[in-house]
This record gives structure tokens, sequence and C-alpha cells, in this order.
């Protein structure tokens, strides 16, 4: 059965600027596909903290024709073409104290893939959109020159990472208002990415893979011991796969496939879900208990499976999910790492760290070959309901926790009838290092059932940490993740614009 039309467009995303930049191309006559590469660009500007142009994601798309597309634009291992003894990479080791621990991270040159995102923006919008890349770029180009203001959690992570982002002062200069890091309620404004997205506008070739900008790049490498080279960022392609389909509950459960494997661990719990029968009642003990064991045996499973050969990438990353009045709809997640603490000089843009953290590389730094696509647990995710209408629309950023997060949503969604917005703000679980995370909110009963299958540890607050679902019903509501300063919108059809502000 084709996608049925709907009466309005839906968006939610992890800043109010960044859904307005796609309600714009909506409102414009865009589809849902024009809609998510503006947002995407948007989420560039006013999510400095989570992506990048030089980080990398993916595209989950499902057109009103059927067609069932994701695209690959992850990061790859960088290094092709280098003939000289490959010298150690320039890491730098930074401390991020986050509030019940410190981690280091590897930063600098030495520590960037080849980037995606820019690459897998143009060929979404070339392959699948229908407006002008310039009026699909305009927004992030105003954003970028007018300025945007710093969302809360935002704000946070500018704060956590400020070890990193003070590295050079070309990027600090990025992130300072008045000689400080940025806080909630700044403006900040990035001229050289502005001057940039307008050119990619115009021109989509003047990007960072071939030409001036790419060169540049490949020198400032080359004298900084990184391993980025011209062979990289001109054999840097998208890669269009087939979405990874699981059944439950009746329902087609498109995510994310392999070599990537966030939407395996989904794909997974959710088999385990459905051979176990129905859920207990939904919000019960039985029910957080029902969930968490299968949190429980999927990262057993996951651990068992942990001897990889392909490097694997899971760090701080932004979510957008677009549906339009002709059955479009797209879910996108991309990261930048923790950013490098390096600029594209002229640019604006902030380069990845993917190759600098301890815990994603277990066989050791750059001991993967050049030129493989990094894996992820980035899972964009669209549900199908038994009528082969989609359902919902969904995402996260979140590390390891987005499989947890998203598994919640959905199975509050369809096994319990929870409206999505409720879906998404109910306090989340999380299993991991023998440990149960849980936000606050759950009652002292169904704590004491989750004790009895491991240690608990109550988070004092609602936190980024659990995730950042931004979801859409098309047709119908959205919810962007208060954990990460989510916004949402219906958009009418261009001819039947209406007031509703009250």
């Amino acid at each position: 059965m084709p996608p049925a039309r709907s009466r309005h467009g839906v968006v939610a995303a992890g800043h109010p600027a960044v859904v307005d930049a796609a309600a714009a191309v909506l409102i414009a006559g865009g589809n849902a596909y024009d809609a998510v590469v503006a947002a995407g660009f948007a989420s560039t500007v006013a999510e400095p903290g989570f992506t990048s142009l030089a980080g990398g994601g993916f595209a989950l798309a499902r057109t009103g024709a059927g067609e069932e597309l994701l695209f690959d634009f992850f990061v790859d291992t960088p290094g092709r073409g280098r003939t000289e003894e490959r010298r150690p990479p320039r890491f730098e080791s930074v401390d991020v104290r986050f509030p019940a621990a410190t981690q280091g991270f590897h930063c600098g040159l030495g520590s960037v893939a080849v980037p995606g995102v820019l690459a897998g923006f143009l060929h979404l919008h070339r392959r699948l959109g229908q407006l002008p890349l310039a009026d699909v770029v305009a927004p992030a180009v105003a954003l970028a020159a007018d300025g945007v203001t710093v969302a809360p959690q935002q704000a946070a992570v500018i704060a956590l990472l400020a070890p990193i982002l003070r590295r050079t002062p070309e990027v600090e200069a990025i992130f300072s208002v008045e000689g400080r890091m940025a806080c909630a309620g700044d403006r900040l404004r990035n001229a050289d990415l502005a001057r940039f997205l307008d050119r990619i506008g115009r021109d989509p070739e003047a990007g960072f893979y071939r030409g001036s900008v790419a060169d540049q790049l490949v020198a400032a490498m080359a004298a900084g011991d990184g391993l980025v080279t011209a062979e990289d960022l001109g054999a840097y392609g998208v890669v269009e796969r087939e979405p990874l389909a699981v059944a439950y509950r009746g329902r087609r459960v498109l995510t994310n496939p392999p070599p990537s494997f966030g939407g395996r661990l989904i794909a997974l719990a959710l088999r385990l879900l459905e051979d176990a029968g129905p859920l207990p009642r939904h919000g019960s003990a039985d029910h957080a208990a029902a969930l968490l064991g299968v949190m429980v045996e999927v990262d057993r499973r996951r651990a068992e499976g942990a001897a990889a050969t392909t490097p694997s990438a899971v760090r701080g990353t932004t979510h957008v999910s677009v549906a339009d009045v002709e059955g479009n709809v797209a879910a996108m997640t991309t990261s930048n790492g923790e950013c490098s603490g390096d600029l594209i000089d002229g640019t604006g843009v902030l380069l990845n760290n993917m190759l600098g953290e301890d815990d994603l590389h277990p066989g050791g730094f750059h001991a993967a070959p050049p030129g493989l696509r990094v894996a992820s647990m980035m899972s964009p995710t669209v549900v199908v309901d038994t009528d082969g209408q989609v359902e919902l629309v969904l995402g996260s950023g979140g590390s390891k926790r987005i499989r947890t997060a998203v598994l919640q949503v959905l199975t509050h969604v369809v096994d319990g009838g929870v409206p999505v917005a409720g879906a998404v703000e109910a306090p989340r679980l999380h299993w991991e290092n023998g440990r149960v995370e849980v936000e606050p909110g759950l009652p002292p009963a169904l704590i004491e059932r989750l004790e009895e299958l491991g240690p608990v540890n109550v988070w004092p607050e609602r936190n980024l940490f659990f995730g950042g679902v931004h979801a859409v019903v098309p047709g119908g509501d959205g919810v962007g993740d208060p954990r990460r300063d989510g916004a949402w919108r219906q958009i009418p059809p261009p001819d039947v614009m209406v007031d509703t502000s009250g």
C-alpha cells in the first residue's frame, strides 16, 4: 500500500533553529529530504558540540513511493596512498571531567578520520531532494552569519569539552564570547562557516574533497602528522545500503544495517522481545525487568562478538526526524566525536577526532588499514505499521545508550500505546558495565525489582547520558528530547498555511 498523504509535515531535532530550518524548506515546497538536509546543515551551526560537516553520519529514507534506503556517510580510516614510513600520529591527550568521572581523549590532527557528512548531505539532496541546493543551505548560512542562541544542554557540552575546544586559538574563538566559553543564551557566530556554506550552495564541488580547500587540508595534515591524504578525500564515497528490516508485533522496523552494529543490536533486542511474547503491563515492575533482561542479554552477546576487525565510533551525536505531506520520511543521525580541536582553515568547519579514543580501538590506534568504513552505534529507525504506513520515525544520540534509548521509546509506543511525547519523556534504563543506570522518576517498588537483577545507580536528574530521541509520527505529533534541547514542529503544506501560534 502506498504511503498516505498527510495533513501536515512534522520535524523534530536537537535545537529550535534546526527545526525552523527544516520547516522553512518544507514551507517553500521542499520534500522531507530537502528538509532533513537543511536541518543537517543547520545543526552543524546550532549544535557544534555534537556535529560538523567534517564528521560522519547515516540517513534512513522511506519515500512516498515505498523506496527504502540507508545512506552511509560515516568516516573512513585514513592513510590511502601513503608510501613513506608511517610516523606516529600527533596526538594530544586531554582530560574531560564528566560529573562522575574523568576520561582521557586524544585530539589533534592524528585523531582525524576521513570526513563524510558534507558528502552525505550533498548525495542525499542530489538523490532525493527537489529544491535548488542554495535554497536548502540558505537557513544554515543565515544562522552562521547572524548567530544562533546557545541552548542549555549545548552550553553544558561546550563547558565539558572546553579543554579540547581551547586547544587551538581558532577553535576557541568560535566557542568564545567576551573572552570566556559560551554559556546558555549567548549568541555564537561563525562568519567563515557562513561563507563556506554559501559557496557550497552555489557550487557543491567547492567543498573539501577536491580542489583548493582539499589541498589546504592535506597540507595541514602533512605538517601536523595527521593521516588524511588527498587519495582519502578523493576516494571517499557515500554508500547506499538496504536497511536492516526486522519483524516486530506485525510491524516492519527498518534500521541501520551492517557494517555498523547499532541497528543489529536493536534488531536482536526486538527479536528477543518478540520471542518472549507480549510485554507485561507498561510501566509495571515486570515490564521494566523484561526490558532490562533483554538489555543484559544483548550486551552479553555483543561482548562475545567484540573481536571485530572494523574500528567503531560511538560518541557525541545528534538526530533529525522529518515526515512530509507526501508520505516521505527521513531519519538522520550525525556526529563529530568530541572534535579534534582543529579547523579546516578559512571554512569554520571543525574536524572530528574519531580515531583518538582508546576504548574505540582495542587493537591499538591506527591498527586498521586505510579505507575502511568505521562502524557506529548510530541507529536511525523507521517503524512501518501493519497497513504498510509509517508509524514512527526516530533516532538518538548517546553513544552506547543509542540502542537502549531507541528500544525503549519504540516499545513504549508499539507495545504500550504511549503517545510519542510520553514515550520520549519517560524515565530510561540502561545496562552497562554490570550495572543498571536509571533516570529518576521510577517508583521505589520498581527500583527494588531492578536491584534483584543487578546493582542500580539512580541518577539525581534526567541527563543527556541517556540519549536524545527526536521522533515524529507522520501526519501527527512529534517530540524533541528535552535531555538534548530538543524541539519539534508541525508544518502545514505551502497552500494551507495557518496561524498555529495560539
